[in-house]
């Protein structure tokens, strides 16, 4: 026996409008009760019994014909009149009544990664709003260059605190609550800047370490989720997305933060973005989840998608340290994030000051040229996210794929930077740093997707264990650079660039 659903007729006015070509049942006036009747269509085979019902929706000039479906083989002992057979095709265009709104049914894995991308946007708004306000804030409380690196590596001391500590917290109590509580936290730091600022340097200093701290757990309970909610046929894209999340909030927070300083001031840049963080977190607290065993809204068809040909999505409850720091794949991670973010740090933190003071751009050109590189990453992070899936979907290994996105993420930068050295246009040292920020968004495709591939029950401590390489590179390079630029020349920034590819 065989049954279903279906709406016969949906009408805004009365009269009813059909659909299609189906009988015409119509009734003069809208029915303000409900109204049921059967309708019996006989083939050589089966006679189907339609139990209909015509009923307002309560909403005005509206209302819908449903059909309750019910076939099963018996013999047939009376004739059919020929008014009552229907055409094969006549109900080919009936629709399936959607009970659930289509908002509602879209995947619940990609809710969870695009909550993580806003996370992630937040996550560099907060951070890159420091690069442009250090100009004024330098000049306000006469800041020497090391002064100023200082203030821009004090973030990392924290944001190296929780990395580890992050990646094991997420993996024994979940993704959610880890990156929910380091969203709020380095919300709240950013906040105090201002505050901190005017306390005087080492109270600023202890703000933006505490900042630090907030942030050090988001990649790493971030890789925790999506480790569980993701499938490997769509890892690329995913982790793609959301890490252009933070190209996207450098974008936001470069191209905003000389507008508001112009506007308001430079506390307004921490004030207003820090206040963004409680808008996510209520979103975040109704919608996520730590695994798809904990949604019980999740669909049968997405949970078996998930869970197929995947590992136990239960919580780690002991680290085996020994086993993974004996596996040569794990030390590959840990030297490729560290020569990663050797670049990648010195110029996120650095860049505007470049702009500024090498290439004599004005405050708010150096915010606008600075948006580029990035937005260059925005696209070219999916853009790899979506070739190394496709790749990797027509039988490539996912070891091969790996390598290619990486080879392309450090061999890109190291050309283009290396131009910098002796590029006297600025708009060919913009291009170079656009070129360079766009093909290393291929490491996203590259090094941070490969945590999930060879361990993704310890993904975020594997994350941790490597982004903390990452960070000491972030710190040195940093805290360098702005040494370098007091007691050298100031193009010694591409110079110290250009270690990315060692």
């Amino acid at each position: 026996m065989n049954t279903a659903r279906a709406v016969l007729y949906s009408f805004t006015n009365p009269p009813f409008r059909p659909l299609k070509s189906l009988p015409d049942i119509s009734c003069p006036k809208r029915p303000r009760e409900a109204l049921n009747f059967r309708v019996r269509l006989r083939t050589d085979q089966r006679c189907c019994i339609f139990r209909v019902s015509v009923r307002n929706l309560g909403r005005g000039e509206t209302g819908k014909v449903y059909a309750d479906v019910k076939s099963e083989r018996y013999e047939i002992l009376e004739s059919v009149p020929e008014s009552a057979k229907l055409e094969e095709d006549a109900l080919d265009d009936v629709v399936l009544d959607r009970t659930v709104p289509w908002w509602e049914e879209f995947p619940k894995r990609w809710v969870i990664v695009i909550l993580c991308f806003s996370a992630f946007l937040l996550c560099n708004m907060d951070r890159v709003n420091m690069s442009i306000a250090i100009l004024p804030m330098s000049a306000e409380y006469n800041w020497n260059p090391a002064t100023v690196g200082l203030v821009q590596s004090s973030f990392f001391w924290g944001y190296l605190l929780t990395q580890i500590a992050g990646g094991i917290w997420a993996d024994k109590v979940g993704g959610k609550t880890v990156l929910g509580f380091g969203v709020i936290w380095w919300s709240i730091a950013t906040i105090l800047t201002p505050v901190a600022a005017k306390a005087g340097l080492p109270f600023l200093l202890v703000s933006r370490a505490f900042m630090g701290i907030g942030e050090g757990v988001a990649m790493p309970a971030m890789n925790n989720i999506l480790s569980k909610w993701v499938p490997v046929s769509e890892r690329s894209r995913s982790l793609a997305l959301v890490y252009s999340g933070m190209y996207l909030g450098s974008v936001t927070g470069l191209a905003f933060s000389p507008f508001l300083i112009h506007q308001f001031g430079w506390p307004s840049v921490f004030y207003s973005f820090g206040s963004l963080g409680t808008v996510w977190f209520a979103a975040w607290l109704s919608k996520a989840h730590s695994s798809p065993l904990d949604d019980p809204q999740l669909r049968p068809a997405e949970k078996k998608l998930i869970f197929a040909n995947s590992f136990s999505k239960e919580p780690v409850k002991t680290i085996p340290w020994g086993l993974i720091l004996s596996k040569a794949p794990v030390w590959a991670l840990i030297v490729s994030h560290f020569c990663h973010n050797w670049g990648t740090f010195i110029l996120l933190t650095w860049m505007p000051t470049y702009y500024n003071q090498v290439l004599k751009f004005n405050l708010t050109e150096s915010g606008l040229f600075c948006v580029l590189p990035w937005l260059t990453m925005a696209f070219s992070a999916n853009l790899g996210g979506w070739i190394a899936d496709t790749l990797v979907s027509k039988g490539l290994s996912v070891t091969t794929v790996r390598k290619i996105m990486q080879s392309i993420g450090f061999l890109g930068p190291a050309f283009f930077l290396t131009q910098l050295s002796h590029i006297d246009s600025p708009a060919m040292a913009v291009l170079c740093m656009a070129c360079s920020q766009g093909t290393d968004a291929f490491s996203q495709s590259g090094l941070y997707s490969n945590h999930q591939d060879i361990a993704p029950r310890y993904s975020g401590v594997l994350l941790g264990l490597s982004n903390t390489a990452g960070v000491l590179a972030g710190v040195f390079g940093t805290a360098a650079t702005g040494y370098i630029l007091q007691h050298g020349k100031n193009s010694s920034l591409a110079f110290i660039s250009c270690w990315q590819d060692n």
